[in-house]
């Protein structure tokens, strides 16, 4: 039986400073919720509305009418599972692969998006700015559709993180190489701007090859989407 206390609690880990006083983070539905309850994040509450749902899911799920489940929901419309996880442990970075260094991506979507992409291309590791949105904001776990699972993020000081990588590091713009026509080396670092400024002057400076994405036809689109011109950036980073 679900208590006022959990319900107050589920609730405030819709803020960021709630998650993180508290360890914490919710996701809602049942797919992001199998995918995490099959990786390494540590279960600590398991809500549904379904009994047979919930026994589906995890033996420790607790049963709660619509009205409760309404209670703790971000959502317009509950889904009828709702899980709470314990934050994770922060863990290293392992450079023997390529890295993405995320500057100020501020849409909850685009990062929930971006994580998915980078589970898509086998790109484990995100390093985000401390300006990035949290990824465990409720609407990025909602678009990262469980990928968050698969991909460690890591949250510091881009300027001093880029400034002390080994390894290349490109940046995406408007104008530079043709990134279907790079020969990539094995490992690098790739650098994806903020949605309306792109990447900062002190990122940029770091940056040393820049890259971009060839428009054909009329040029009557400004820029394409972040989490879209990532996806097509490690397509041709994959392919390459």
């Amino acid at each position: 039986m679900v208590t006022k206390n959990q319900i107050k609690t589920v609730k405030s880990l819709q803020q960021k400073k709630y998650r993180n006083q508290l360890g914490l983070f919710v996701v809602e539905g049942r797919k992001v919720t199998e995918e995490l309850l099959q990786s390494h994040f540590v279960l600590e509450y398991l809500f549904a509305t379904d009994a047979k749902m919930g026994e589906s899911l995890h033996p420790d799920y607790v049963e709660v009418g619509q009205n409760q489940m309404k209670q703790m929901s971000g959502l317009t419309s509950s889904s009828g599972v709702l899980a709470v996880f314990k934050l994770p442990e922060r863990t290293a970075l392992n450079f023997s692969d390529w890295i993405l260094a995320l500057d100020a991506v501020r849409d909850p979507g685009n990062l929930g998006t971006i994580i998915r992409i980078c589970d898509w291309f086998n790109i484990p590791q995100i390093v985000a700015s401390e300006d990035t949105v949290d990824c465990y904001n409720p609407k990025v776990l909602q678009a990262s559709m469980g990928s968050i699972a698969r991909v460690n993020i890591v949250y510091r000081d881009l300027k001093g993180f880029l400034q002390d990588s080994k390894t290349p590091v490109y940046g995406t713009y408007m104008e530079g190489e043709n990134v279907f026509q790079h020969n990539f080396p094995d490992q690098g670092v790739i650098v994806m701007g903020n949605e309306a400024n792109g990447i900062s002057e002190g990122i940029g400076n770091l940056c040393g090859t820049k890259l971009s994405i060839p428009q054909y036809g009329e040029h009557t689109t400004e820029s394409l989407n972040v989490a879209v011109a990532t996806a097509i950036t490690l397509g041709a980073l994959r392919g390459s």
